[in-house]
């Protein structure tokens, strides 16, 4: 990997200072923007696979030339139906290989490439399209089309939807929406007419040039639209490069919404440095299915499915004879004693290693097998706090896994751990396009090549969002060791302040309330109250499991919920929490969310973590019940 670099002086969001190594311009075999990096892969590996996906349930490659051929066909249609320079087109759509090849195309003449999530109402798409600005609407099939029909009389400046399957519209006749094979043909078209065109177009773009627009999950206000440079996405892709090597033979699955930044990221763009397989899930129904069948070297994934996994884990553990519960209490317990060696950086005593190899044969590798996780040479885990007891616990099975942090604004990635250099309870340290620091306030901020360019049409966001020298405001409170390790304290607008003048930052309580397996999610609650509460949200797998072992009789999510046995068993797995904090940060109370959430709820992100407000709003009669 070739790296070049620009001259120290550096002008970030209008303001120049003095570059140190880490915070140079860094480029990719020498491209400087995605589509360069994305035409060199496609003319270098050619044949050999980029992507897989189901047809019918049999997975079938898709190479870099066809990666290549479909997205030039894509970007050349486009333009021909009026696309200019520096407009964007939106994508409505699951997972699939389609989304990576108009992600290519619409980049590759120059347009800015926009997400939106398949759980969008009609009215959300509405707000999308127009405050972009969009020209073309991508959508998957018939349910999306639907939404676009419900409000296309107030999507006065798209030009066209462009459809990716016909099932349910063969006798389709609108003069806005046209079928993906359409698409195609007029690209062949215009590529015999214009065999250069595409590569002359790749040629005008620069690194400042908008390469995407990444709405943000709109979690207090409306979705703001964060621009990201082809520089600030080719600083992310050269920071993940160095922090996180891949190789070229690793397989990945892509499962989280490409419309997040970190799907897109680990998905779409890191692959064109590492030259990796990507497997498209099914859907997300079927990702722990999918796990097993690709069995991938490297996984990213939210907490929630890293805690998903361990739940049934313990439900299988449960299910086991008692043989097999005590074996595997005992390879658990031989792989935390290693782990606690690795993650401090010591040699692991021969003894140690032997126990650990012994039940590793035994128990562990098989677990992996079954997991889909055998073949893991390291996982992530971002987007949100992850229990540092759950990081333990996969390390402990053999399974390497390393939190990370960053958000839309970083272009995925400020800080990270590596399995060279992990500290669990922390993000890691900064990655080397991007400074970090801790204001006097408390906050972390940031300063690199990663970092946005604003928020589309609205300054006056933009300028909130950055310190009068160019930081990045991130929201987040924290700590930097003299290590450079940062460890996030909490939320600025979540910190609670209670009744006493008790200062508490509710993230690490809920983190440690969700490693039970029996807890899902959590709310603590306390702002301006005399003590500590929680809503939360059972695990209905395990749930249920502990229900149906007891003969607890139950219809339904809600009077599973209401029993009185499923209420004691979360009251001791609060107390359970409790013991790990000070009596002024411990639960006094709490109340179960009787309502199965899911992403298609108000009450939750695409990326399944919960918006605080939101719930806090919605529930206001279990809180007030709690406090009264």
């Amino acid at each position: 990997m070739n790296i070049s670099t620009l001259p120290s002086q550096i002008m970030i969001n209008g303001v120049q200072y003095n570059a140190n190594p880490g915070q140079r311009p860094v480029y990719v075999d020498e491209c400087t923007t995605i589509g360069q990096l994305f035409q060199k892969r496609c003319a270098d590996l050619g044949a050999r696979t980029a992507h897989r996906e189901k047809d019918f349930g049999i997975w079938k490659s898709y190479s870099w030339a066809d990666y290549w051929q479909h997205a030039k066909w894509i970007g050349l249609a486009l333009q021909k139906l009026g696309l200019k320079r520096g407009e964007v087109v939106s994508i409505l759509s699951e997972d699939r290989k389609e989304w990576a090849w108009f992600d290519m195309g619409i980049q590759g003449v120059g347009g800015i490439a926009s997400g939106i999530y398949t759980t969008d109402s009609a009215a959300q798409l509405k707000y999308l399209i127009n405050d972009s600005g969009s020209r073309f609407l991508v959508v998957e099939n018939e349910e999306q089309l639907d939404k676009f029909l419900e409000v296309e009389g107030d999507l006065p400046n798209l030009l066209k939807v462009i459809i990716l399957e016909d099932e349910g519209l063969h006798d389709l006749d609108h003069d806005r929406c046209m079928l993906i094979g359409d698409l195609y043909e007029l690209g062949q078209h215009t590529e015999r007419e214009e065999p250069n065109r595409f590569d002359a177009e790749i040629a005008l773009a620069s690194p400042q040039d908008t390469a995407l627009l990444v709405y943000t999950s709109g979690t207090t206000g409306m979705p703001k639209g964060a621009m990201l440079s082809h520089e600030n996405i080719l600083a992310a892709i050269e920071a993940g490069a160095h922090s996180l090597p891949a190789l070229e033979t690793d397989e990945q699955l892509c499962f989280l919404p490409l419309c997040h930044i970190l799907e897109r990221d680990v998905s779409i763009y890191f692959p064109l440095a590492t030259k990796s397989v990507v497997n498209f899930a099914e859907s997300p129904e079927t990702v722990f299915a999918n796990l097993q069948e690709v069995s991938p070297s490297t996984f990213t994934a939210v907490p929630r499915v890293w805690e998903k996994i361990y739940s049934q884990v313990q439900i299988m553990a449960q299910d086991a004879t008692s043989t097999g519960r005590a074996a595997f209490g005992m390879a658990v317990k031989a792989g935390l004693a290693r782990a606690e060696y690795i993650l401090a950086g010591k040699p692991v005593p021969p003894s140690v290693a032997a126990q650990y190899w012994l039940w590793d044969r035994l128990v562990l590798r098989n677990l992996r097998r079954m997991l889909g996780l055998d073949n893991m040479r390291r996982g992530g885990s971002g987007a949100a706090p992850i229990s540092a007891d759950l990081l333990k616990w996969y390390w402990a099975i053999g399974v390497p896994l390393v939190e990370g942090f960053g958000m839309t604004e970083t272009s995925g990635l400020a800080t990270l751990n590596t399995l060279g250099n992990n500290r669990i309870g922390t993000i890691g340290k900064a990655v080397p396009v991007n400074d970090v620091r801790i204001s006097e306030g408390g906050e972390i901020q940031l300063k690199g090549l990663n970092i946005f360019q604003g928020y589309w049409r609205n300054n006056a966001k933009t300028a909130e969002t950055f310190t009068a020298d160019g930081w990045l405001r991130t929201g987040d409170m924290g700590e930097i060791d003299q290590d450079g390790f940062v460890t996030i304290t909490g939320r600025l607008k979540d910190l609670i302040i209670t009744a006493g003048g008790k200062n508490i930052a509710p993230a690490e309580i809920e983190s440690r309330l969700k490693f039970s397996p029996f807890i899902s999610d959590a709310v603590v609650i306390g702002d301006k109250r005399k003590f500590l509460t929680a809503l939360i949200m059972i695990d209905q797998e395990n749930v249920e499991k502990f229900a149906q072992d007891r003969k607890v009789p139950f219809s339904n999510f809600a009077s599973l919920c209401a029993s009185a046995e499923v209420r004691d068993q979360i009251k001791d797995e609060v107390g359970a929490a409790n013991k790990d904090f000070a009596r002024v940060e411990q639960i006094k109370d709490f109340r179960l969310i009787d309502v199965l959430l899911t992403a298609d709820d108000d009450e939750l992100t695409a990326t399944m973590k919960l918006k605080r407000s939101f719930v806090e709003k919605k529930h206001e009669h279990l809180i007030e019940d709690m406090y009264n």
